[in-house]
């Protein structure tokens, strides 16, 4: 909307131009600037009006083509992303700037024109922009079949769910746990539970009150389900203010949790496994991301605990084990892909090089050991 604004703001600016006594004058100094005929100049506006009317309907159409493949077969989560490309965003812009640009110069060609009021300086700059919209289709072509590679959009979901990760996790040793707080704090309305507000430590050192999570970024609370623990009894309108420090979304985001990007590889995967797709080599290149993020998760923890200026530990908040993080991606794919070849053997690879001791981690290399063995 912005860009179809300048767009018809531009116009006027043009057309005002041409028909001021500079414009007129200028035509008239150098005959080569001016149209004989105020009827070609209709033709040749109207021709690429209605062209570039061709070429918007037909971006969009390959926009929704691209949107359809990427939400059946990986994942609708996806599109907010396509979505809102900024890109896609401007070249349909510039489309349909220019097609308010040359309905409104249109308007403003009369048959009867004299050869120096006619708007022959508009008509070649909307010839310009005409030309630049074409080489705007082409790399458009270019940048929308690339957009919905299978590889494109994961290494992009991983290189997201990477850099939330190294904001979150930032210490080499994990926190020790503590003892549950005494005061249950109930949810008054229904949300996905991603982060606090940073405003909370204030609130908290101002009550004098310490405030532990008891959920794991990225579950879904149901009204009147437990939210949070508290060293103090709250109530009124301090439990009111409390909570308007939580986050309860409707729906999980990248920029809410790194968590919602494990979820999102894991349902590519998934997806990608499904019996009307059965993508193997999709689902191997989900996997691989997951393991990559497995061994900076391994190395890498997230502070838990909150200390206010004095020291005093204020707030407590739950984050992903990495046993719980990989039992909850990894198990999910295997229970899809446990009897396709090419998923056992690859799982067998990536999990002899993941360093972990974990019970789950063992569990799942005995379970795909097994698996193998079976095999005819």
């Amino acid at each position: 909307a912005f860009i179809a604004l300048l767009f018809v703001l531009f116009a006027l600016g043009m057309i005002w131009f041409d028909k001021s006594d500079q414009g007129m004058a200028l035509k008239g100094a150098y005959t080569w600037l001016g149209l004989k005929d105020a009827s070609a100049a209709r033709t040749i506006i109207a021709t690429i009006t209605a062209g570039i009317l061709t070429l918007t309907v037909f971006s969009f159409s390959m926009v929704m083509i691209v949107l359809n493949q990427a939400a059946s077969q990986l994942s609708n989560r996806t599109l907010d992303q396509l979505i809102g490309n900024r890109f896609q965003q401007v070249v349909l812009g510039a489309y349909i700037g220019t097609i308010i640009y040359g309905l409104l110069l249109l308007t403003m060609v009369r048959e009867h024109d004299s050869v120096t009021s006619i708007p022959a300086l508009s008509t070649y700059l909307l010839i310009l922009i005409t030309i630049t919209d074409i080489f705007l289709f082409i790399y458009f072509l270019h940048f929308i079949t690339r957009a919905v590679k299978y590889e494109v959009i994961i290494g992009r979901v991983y290189g997201e769910t990477l850099q939330a990760i190294r904001k979150v996790c930032t210490r080499e040793l994990p926190d020790a746990e503590e003892q549950d707080l005494p005061f249950e704090v109930f949810a008054t309305r229904s949300g996905v539970y991603e982060t606090y507000h940073p405003s909370l430590l204030k609130f908290c050192v101002e009550q004098d009150l310490r405030v532990q999570f008891t959920e794991l970024p990225g579950t879904f609370v149901l009204r009147n389900g437990l939210l949070l623990r508290t060293s103090r009894p709250v109530s009124g309108e301090a439990l009111e203010e409390l909570l308007a420090h939580v986050d309860l979304a409707r729906n999980g985001s990248m920029e809410g949790h790194y968590a919602f990007g494990f979820r999102q590889l894991t349902e590519m995967a998934m997806k990608a496994l499904s019996p009307g797709i059965n993508d193997p080599g999709t689902a191997m290149l989900a996997l691989r991301c997951l393991f990559e993020l497995f061994v900076y998760r391994l190395s890498h923890h997230p502070p838990v605990h909150v200390h206010d200026a004095s020291g005093e530990l204020r707030i407590t908040r739950r984050e992903w084990p990495f046993e719980l993080l990989f039992t909850s991606t990894i198990r999910a794919i295997w229970d899809y892909g446990r009897n396709d070849r090419s998923i056992r053997h690859e799982l067998k690879n990536l999990l002899a090089q993941l360093r972990s001791d974990a019970p789950g981690v063992d569990a799942m290399r005995r379970d795909v050991r097994a698996a193998i063995e079976q095999e005819g």
